[in-house]
Formats: structure tokens, C-alpha cells, sequence
């Protein structure tokens, strides 16, 4: 998702929750180079926010940005929501192809940048926390994937639905901020709901909706969607390590 991305309006392909002003799109052999290109662009960004992770780590400098960071979670949490939304729509409201890439790129950038705290402390306080997060990630994507190309169900009818419910996530950490209680498990659980949601309703927008030329802001979508997953996932295994 984008987070509350809303993860999403009008001016954009039903993705960030909204309807499509496109309606349904190409079909056909069309319609299946747009879904190759959509699922490439999103492994690549897969590969990128690992580059990066690894790259940050390797350097030193994941440690400044802990630094930074470490004692703002809700903060970061919030950031997370707000790029997603911007990134998102940049993606979709850009016409070249030059500025669709630098919004995916900078989306993903960014989003590398605000995991590192919780990834630094997943691997100091619960060793293998990030490759059972990531397995579970992988597994649930693919399961709610394969359930959209296999019902050819469309999922727009959720748009409405996960747009209050993130700004109502949203409001949840602002609260949290200015009254100072945690979100514990079961936040993370309600979000790792809504992110799965996310996938459905972004998977059957790239199936049925998106306009072909798309392929990017579709694929930024996604990343979206399986970045806020794995985000909460993530939590849960390092609070079941606690």
C-alpha cells in the first residue's frame, strides 16, 4: 500500500483506492505484456530495496540513520504512509516514462531508508526474525496473488473500505503520538490484514484496470502493498521474540 496509502483518489488508476477513470483495459496478448512488465518492474524494485539494505548496512551508514530514527518509530511509521502517497500519486499523475522511474526509484529509495531501524533491530534482538518475515511475505503475496489470476474476481469494491481504514490506522498513531500508548500486537495484525487487502484490491486493479502504458505506477503500487506486509509481519516476529 501505499500506507494509509489511500494506500488510496480519482485521479488515479483505481490503485489508491478510488474508482478507475480508465475502466478495464486492454486484453489479450496487449494485456499480458502489461502484467510481465508489471511483475518485472516490481521484483526489480524487490532487488533495489535489497541493493540498498545491503549496501546501507555494509557502509556503516545504517548505523547513523538509526540514530536518527531509532527513537521516532511512530514518526517513521508515519513517514512510511506519507511517501507512499506522494510517491504514488507522482507515479500516476506523471506522463513520461523518465518520471514514472524516478518516482519508483525514490519511492523505493525512501523506503529502504525507513526500514533500516526496524531491520537493524529485527537482526541484533531476534536473529532470523527478517528471513521468516520475508518468507511469510513472499508466501502470503504470492497466495493472494494467485487467488485474483485464479477467480479473476475483481477486488475494486474494497477501495472504499481499505481508504477509511488506513486514514482510521492513520489516526490511530497520531493518537498514539500525543497520548503516548503503544501499538502492540494487535495493530500489527490489523495492519498485516489490511496490507494482504491492499494486495487484492491493487492485483485486481493490474489485472482488469490499469491502462497497458501503466506498467510502473502499477508495479509501485505493489511494492507499496508487499512493503507495508512485510513492515508488519516483521513486527510480529520480533514481538513474539520479545
Amino acid at each position: 500500500m501505499s500506507y494509509p496509502q489511500g494506500r488510496y483518489q480519482s485521479d488515479r488508476p483505481q490503485g489508491q483506492y478510488g474508482y478507475s477513470p480508465y475502466g478495464t483495459v486492454a486484453a489479450g496478448d496487449t494485456r499480458d505484456r502489461f502484467l510481465v512488465r508489471t511483475y518485472n518492474h516490481l521484483f526489480g524494485a524487490i532487488l533495489l530495496f535489497a541493493g540498498i539494505e545491503i549496501a546501507l548496512f555494509k557502509t556503516g551508514i545504517a548505523d547513523r540513520i538509526v540514530g536518527a530514527l531509532a527513537g521516532n518509530w511512530l514518526i517513521a511509521i508515519m513517514l512510511f504512509m506519507l511517501v507512499g502517497w506522494g510517491a504514488t500519486h507522482a507515479a500516476h499523475r506523471a506522463m513520461s516514462k523518465a518520471a514514472q522511474y524516478a518516482a519508483l526509484a525514490g519511492f523505493v529509495a525512501m523506503q529502504a531508508i525507513m526500514f533500516v531501524p526496524l531491520l537493524w533491530m529485527a537482526n541484533r534482538f531476534a536473529p532470523g526474525a527478517i528471513q521468516s518475515a520475508g518468507l511469510v511475505t513472499i508466501l502470503g503475496f504470492g497466495a493472494l496473488t494467485g487467488i485474483v489470476f485464479w477467480t479473476r474476481k475483481d477486488f475494486s469494491f474494497l477501495g472504499a473500505f481499505l481508504r477509511w481504514a488506513f486514514i482510521a490506522a492513520a489516526l490511530v498513531i497520531v493518537a498514539s503520538l500525543i497520548f503516548g500508548f503503544s501499538l502492540g500486537v494487535l495493530f500489527s495484525v490489523a495492519m498485516v490484514g489490511l496490507a494482504g487487502a491492499a494486495i487484492l484490491y491493487d492485483t485486481s486493479n493490474v489485472l482488469h484496470h490499469y491502462p497497458e502504458d501503466r506498467y510502473v505506477g502499477a508495479a509501485l503500487e505493489l511494492f507499496s502493498s508487499v512493503a507495508l506486509l512485510f513492515w508488519y509481519v516483521l513486527r510480529l516476529f520480533m514481538s513474539s521474540r520479545d
